[in-house]
């Protein structure tokens, strides 16, 4: 995401360094938890796959994204 970060996503800054692990983690995570369908589109998902134990989301979204992701690694 190199465009500005919409404000329903990341309301509580004007900036995130994402060259940064730990603000990028938590970007991802407040895209999952807040993102509308094109920003999640925009993610990776080896990146969200990489760091899905380590965010903070709610269980069932949790188990929709492992469920997706083994659904995408079962057509590959």
């Amino acid at each position: 995401m190199d465009e500005p970060i919409p404000r329903y996503i990341v309301w509580s800054t004007d900036q995130v360094d994402q060259s940064s692990p730990f603000q990028r983690k938590w970007l991802i995570q407040q895209i999952l938890l807040h993102g509308r369908a094109e920003d999640v589109a925009r993610l990776d998902l080896k990146e969200i796959e990489s760091l899905l134990d380590q965010v903070k989301l709610p269980a069932f979204l949790r188990n929709f994204w492992k469920d997706y992701l083994e659904h995408v690694h079962a057509q590959s």
